[in-house]
């Protein structure tokens, strides 16, 4: 299995995922595109590319050219039916690679909070009926053409999307560990105004071992579904 991952900033890494892979064997490779040096590989040859999160916009393309190299990346693998998964960030650059608007969503969403299924068609990946998840995101994405909802919370209707069998995109962090948690927290302690859904800094680090491991699941289900053949 071969696996390569989009890293937009170092505290935003795969999570959970790591453990996923390695007790598959899986080669990983990465992309991160804060190095000097980042390049992008031929997309065809992979079994999944992972797009994780990030603190930029997708619309940044003035400030951070790599972008737009970067989003074409991403339709290439779609279209060589490669399979492909977007987290945060990730998932906002999917939904504009393929010409879906990405903006500010009406409230900022951060915390954990209750995701809950859509009505998604047959055939789909089947969310639990509810979850609680973490969410840290200002901006949410419209879904692309041909894009089927999976999921929505209260504070953000568009969670999740399914294209196609090979194509799923979140906006919320089932992969989500202690370490990257508290790495947001030191990094983004201005993103923690107090509003509706926006979750003290305490509160986020408290939560049951139990949360974590519940998402971690939901991300393993996903992981296998798309690598499924």
């Amino acid at each position: 299995m071969r696996v390569h991952v989009l890293q937009h900033v170092p505290f935003e890494d795969i999570g959970s995922m790591a453990g996923w892979f390695r007790d598959r064997g899986a080669q990983l490779s990465y992309t991160r595109f804060y190095e000097a040096d980042a390049r992008l590989p031929a997309p065809e040859g992979f079994d999944l590319i992972v797009a994780m999160g990030g603190p930029m916009s997708v619309n940044d393309e003035a400030t951070l050219p790599w972008l737009v190299e970067e989003k074409r990346f991403l339709r290439t693998a779609i279209a060589a039916n490669v399979a492909v998964l977007g987290v945060c960030l990730g998932a906002q650059l999917i939904a504009s690679a393929l010409g879906a608007a990405v903006h500010p969503n009406d409230e900022a969403e951060i915390g954990w909070f209750p995701v809950r299924r859509a009505s998604a068609a047959e055939g789909c990946f089947r969310f639990p009926d509810e979850l609680t998840l973490l969410h840290w995101h200002g901006e949410t994405f419209e879904l692309p053409e041909g894009a089927v909802l999976l999921a929505s919370s209260e504070a953000c209707r568009h969670q999740a999307f399914q294209l196609g069998r090979r194509v799923i995109g979140l906006q919320c962090h089932p992969e989500m560990t202690e370490t990257i948690i508290a790495d947001l927290l030191a990094e983004f302690a201005d993103d923690l105004a107090p509003a509706r859904w926006v979750q003290a800094p305490a509160e986020m680090a408290g939560v049951a071992v139990a949360s974590y491991l519940a998402g971690q699941s939901l991300m393993a289900e996903i992981l296998a579904y798309l690598l499924k053949k």
